[in-house]
């Protein structure tokens, strides 16, 4: 079993998208909106109430460029782990629609242990081509690094600043979490299946990174946004270790002269990590 050779720069057929009210208010859903407050998050999880436009979370995008994927070739899918993820909007996502969405493998780096594969998605309106968003993706895959490969560039500073942040949202997640949040369309079994989870290293299913990533963007908007979603317009983190679901998620928003910044968190432990975000308005 290895990584398919030659991974840079191969590109996906393109994949056709089509979402509706329902997928975005599901999302919302997934990713804690209303659990905790009914009533705080209405224009992301309603569609019918007095006064409120329903808005997309912008995190959504993932949802969008998910599917289409460059095949990695015969690797051990137990032992690939969600490493880094950014995204980012032309413009706020219409609540429907139709994308053509097409992925690229831009670098495959030799990390020893393991190989991180990094992955462009980029998505357009079906009818006229106008781009839509964005989204990066890297994939650590344990078991297939020391081929000779480049390492990559050493890691920038983070951009964290060394004080205390100005803002600090608690979410809890529930037990169920991840059952939910396969319903968007991720059904990978790390997060459902005890047996293949435990292939892994894990002692039980683990929270989908992207829902952790979502519960962020609810943070996010809550706080440098002013609660409106539709001035998130680009965000970027690393994945630094794995949420249960049932855990409780601290994240941390610094606002700095280059943006908002952001670190989420697990009982003290980093598990979202080097976050940035870019506002619009």
């Amino acid at each position: 079993m290895a990584l398919a050779p030659d991974l840079e720069g191969t590109q996906c057929e393109p994949v056709n998208v089509a979402w509706a009210r329902d997928d975005v208010l599901l999302y919302a859903l997934a990713v804690g909106a209303g659990a905790e407050q009914p009533l705080a998050e209405l224009s992301l999880t309603t569609e019918n109430t007095d006064g409120v436009r329903t808005v997309v979370l912008p995190s959504f995008a993932e949802t969008l460029t998910r599917n289409a994927v460059v095949d990695l070739g015969g690797i051990d899918h137990s032992r690939l782990v969600h490493a880094e993820q950014s995204f980012r909007l032309a413009a706020p996502l219409p609540v429907e629609g139709r994308a053509r969405v097409t992925a690229t493998v831009t670098e495959v780096l030799d990390k020893g242990s393991g190989a991180l594969v990094r992955t462009r998605a980029d998505a357009v309106d079906a009818e006229t081509g106008a781009p839509l968003a964005s989204a990066v993706k890297s994939v650590f895959v344990g078991g297939e690094g020391g081929f000779g490969g480049s390492r990559g560039a050493a890691a920038a500073p983070s951009p964290i600043p060394d004080r205390a942040p100005d803002h600090r949202v608690t979410y809890r997640t529930s037990p169920g979490q991840a059952l939910l949040y396969r319903l968007t369309g991720d059904r990978n079994p790390l997060h459902s299946d005890p047996a293949f989870a435990a292939r892994g290293g894990f002692d039980r299913p683990i929270l989908h990174g992207m829902c952790t990533y979502g519960f962020t963007a609810r943070a996010l908007v809550e706080t440098a946004c002013d609660g409106d979603a539709t001035r998130l317009a680009a965000m970027d983190a690393r994945f630094t270790r794995p949420v249960l679901p049932g855990q409780v998620l601290t994240v941390s928003v610094w606002s700095t002269a280059a943006g908002p910044v952001f670190r989420t968190a697990v009982d003290g432990e980093v598990v979202l990590d080097r976050g940035t975000a870019e506002l619009t308005g």
